[in-house]
């Protein structure tokens, strides 16, 4: 299990004890680590006084989420992997019904349902694929309108808040694009890289977890800041994985609104443009990245318009609801 922090003192007090429960209830062998990403709060000490078995990463300076996650990915040692945020709390039986899912060998991964901190309300459900243009919208969400214990639903990507992943394939993915720091989007790009390869991510409706709503981000920057870095992870999400005419067409797209930004004094996106460009040979590097995985596989990488179809056809023969 790895958990990235940064000055989550006061919600590690409220997510460890019920995370601990959780972990005894499963009764297998396990380690806690928490990737501290230079806190400036009592983190720290409060973990080494309360909690010396946990393994505890002191990163010397902050990077956001993905290099502080692949911190704690890269040492750890059993097959499966959960990714949990400083700011979701685990129910009980949270684990009961995840590992069946790894009885597949093409599984990636799994995340549970997320529902409010203080209500039932749900916040994220499976991840909804869908196309506005040539643009992969990152927003979508459905559940099953009857859930089942034995249902198999796709997810177009596992949420960073929660998600148990088979760690050898964590691995060959080469863990998060630490280029998408310091946060947002992060999550779908390595899901996405993990469809394109031939694996699967899931959502488990039973499985259950609360999460405070982007607590720690809002806590520490400026909504112009934010939205900037959001925009630019979009960016880099699309030239990645996009490819042929949907490519082309989203540059051209790209260059429209670069033009307008101008126009419209939209800074921030301006910004984020601006942030894109100077990771171009990044980008590129990125996309040879999943041939060379997919070589290393022996399969060919489907096309993102591929996965977003495969899911889609599978989605089709079921009830839901979409939010």
């Amino acid at each position: 299990m790895v958990i990235p922090n940064y000055n989550g003192k006061e919600l590690l007090v409220h997510i460890l004890p019920p995370l601990l429960k959780a972990l005894e209830k499963l009764a297998l062998p396990f380690e806690i680590i928490i990737s501290d990403d230079n806190s400036i709060d009592d983190s720290i000490i409060f973990l080494e006084s309360e909690y010396p078995d946990i393994i505890l990463i002191k990163n010397p300076k902050n990077r956001g989420f993905s290099p502080t996650i692949n911190e704690g990915i890269f040492i750890s040692k059993f097959d499966y992997v959960l990714l949990l945020n400083n700011d979701v709390i685990l129910t009980e039986d949270y684990f009961i019904p995840l590992l069946r899912y790894f009885d597949k060998e093409d599984t990636f991964g799994v995340m549970g349902k997320i529902i409010g901190w203080d209500d039932d309300q749900i916040q994220d459900g499976a991840k909804y694929p869908n196309f506005h243009g040539v643009k992969i919208k990152t927003n979508g969400n459905y559940i099953l309108k009857h859930p089942a214990k034995n249902d198999w639903i796709y997810s177009i990507y596992l949420s960073g808040a929660n998600a148990l992943i088979d760690r050898k394939k964590l691995l060959q993915l080469r863990g998060f694009n630490e280029m998408f720091a310091p946060f947002y989007v992060e999550d779908y790009e390595l899901s996405i890289r993990a469809w394109r390869v031939g694996w699967k991510c899931y959502y488990e409706y039973f499985a259950v977890c609360r999460h405070k709503t982007s607590f720690s981000i809002k806590k520490k920057n400026k909504k112009k800041y934010i939205k900037a870095i959001y925009n630019r992870n979009k960016m880099f999400l699309h030239s990645i994985h996009l490819s042929g005419m949907s490519l082309l067409i989203y540059f051209i797209q790209l260059i429209a609104e670069a033009i307008l930004s101008i126009i419209l004094l939209r800074w921030s996106y301006f910004n984020a443009i601006r942030m894109f460009l100077f990771n171009i040979e990044n980008i590129k590097k990125a996309r040879r990245k999943i041939l060379i995985i997919s070589e290393e596989l022996k399969r060919p990488a489907m096309s993102l318009r591929a996965v977003v179809k495969k899911i889609r056809l599978e989605i089709k023969t079921k009830e839901i609801d979409l939010f």
